[in-house]
């Protein structure tokens, strides 16, 4: 099996792709996608998170959820507002974002390669994720989360994707969050063809976004077996190129200053970093600069360059924070359980960062400048995972757009 295959994606019918789409299924909250579906008897959170038409109290773990799901995909293929497409087609996607445009290939990827690290991976998973992923592909029989990959340099891949977006798309939907959604048909043998043999000659691609769904695609792959080249032993991915990807700074609040003073703080971080009072709200713009909130006054920190070792994980700016402030200075433990520390991704500003503070929930927080791709697969290359909360992409990808139905 190659790299990427094409299939037979189930996806909006005409005319229907606004009643459908809905943002992912992991960015919103039960309570939130109750409200975003008012009116809305059709939204892909009908599935992507079918707890939302059950009793509040419900887990969203219950069987009764991963029911919902099922019952909730037949009746919109029943009402023929999901429909499957009658020839393996890939397809080309193309976010719009205000001057952030990318536009990826659509295509069932190898699961064989994920397993073998071809297809490279940069961060942990979590069970009870992978479980929660497990038991939804299995309700639906399908995959219906796209995992966010980027392939290397390939002018060539860029080229043939380009010009499948020549003609009018087959899908064109703004969503409510200003991001445009469009979506072409790719059915013709040869440009297949291209395109199947032109990633199969890539050396690897990455997984951006979607650790979890990919992870337990390879388990359902596992636990299915049967003929190598059935559909279930691939994962529904979004293959961009990497120089397309836009990744957001991803920062952090602490809940307290670990029993120091302000002034005890800035002293202690001073040993470490080069510390100036701002007038402003500090965004880094480069690597080694961070900004922080404390006390209603803002300081641009650098970190002495001297510091910055020559490994891909411990170089990265929130590494290197770690290292010389939250961990030494404030005693922040594992960022994956410690309660003292909070994340908040970029889309919302560094604004949101003393707002939180000066509300009197939180006492420090700190902007980090963000991740690079080219760090991200350097990471990946390595074969090491990134810390926790390292990377935002933005714009993100639609769920409901096209699904991978198993046979």
């Amino acid at each position: 099996m190659t790299l990427i295959r094409p299939f037979q994606g189930l996806r909006p019918a005409k005319g229907h792709g606004d009643e459908v789409l809905a943002p992912p299924y992991d960015v919103l909250s039960s309570a939130e996608a109750r409200e975003q579906v008012r009116g809305k008897p059709h939204s892909f959170l009908h599935i992507s998170k079918p707890e939302i038409d059950l009793p509040e109290d419900i887990s969203p773990y219950d069987p009764q959820v991963y029911a919902m799901a099922a019952s909730n995909m037949a009746m919109l293929v029943d009402k023929k507002l999901l429909q499957q497409e009658q020839t393996p087609s890939y397809y080309a996607y193309r976010l719009t974002w205000g001057e952030v445009v990318m536009t990826g290939l659509v295509a069932a990827a190898s699961v064989a390669d994920y397993d073998t690290n071809r297809i490279r991976k940069h961060e942990y998973t979590r069970p009870v994720k992978e479980d929660d992923r497990v038991r939804q592909i299995e309700a639906v029989n399908a995959q219906t989360g796209p995992v966010m990959m980027a392939y290397p340099d390939a002018p060539h891949l860029d080229a043939i994707i380009k010009d499948a977006t020549m003609s009018k798309a087959d899908m064109d939907v703004t969503s409510a969050d200003g991001v445009r959604h469009q979506l072409w048909v790719i059915s013709a043998s040869e440009t297949i063809e291209a395109l199947s043999d032109g990633f199969e000659a890539l050396p690897a691609v990455y997984i951006a976004d979607g650790h979890h769904r990919s992870a337990s695609a390879s388990r359902i792959s596992a636990s299915r077996g049967g003929d190598a080249d059935a559909i279930h032993h691939s994962f529904l991915s979004v293959i961009f190129p990497h120089h397309e990807m836009k990744i957001l700074d991803y920062n952090r609040l602490v809940k307290d200053l670990n029993g120091l003073s302000v002034e005890e703080l800035l002293s202690s971080i001073g040993k470490s970093f080069n510390v100036s009072k701002s007038d402003l709200p500090v965004k880094p713009s480069k690597v080694g600069q961070f900004g922080m909130y404390v006390a209603k006054q803002w300081y641009e920190l650098i970190i002495d360059p001297q510091l910055i070792p020559q490994d891909p994980v411990k170089s990265l700016d929130i590494s290197l924070l770690s290292a010389h402030l939250i961990q030494p200075l404030l005693r922040v433990g594992d960022p994956r359980k410690d309660d003292r520390i909070d994340f908040v991704g970029g889309i919302r500003g560094v604004e949101e960062l003393s707002t939180r503070v000066d509300n009197g929930d939180w006492e420090v927080a700190f902007s980090i400048y963000a991740t690079s791709m080219d760090a991200l697969m350097a990471v990946a290359e390595s074969g090491q995972v990134m810390p926790p909360k390292s990377t935002w992409f933005e714009p993100k990808l639609a769920d409901g757009v096209v699904s991978l139905v198993f046979d």
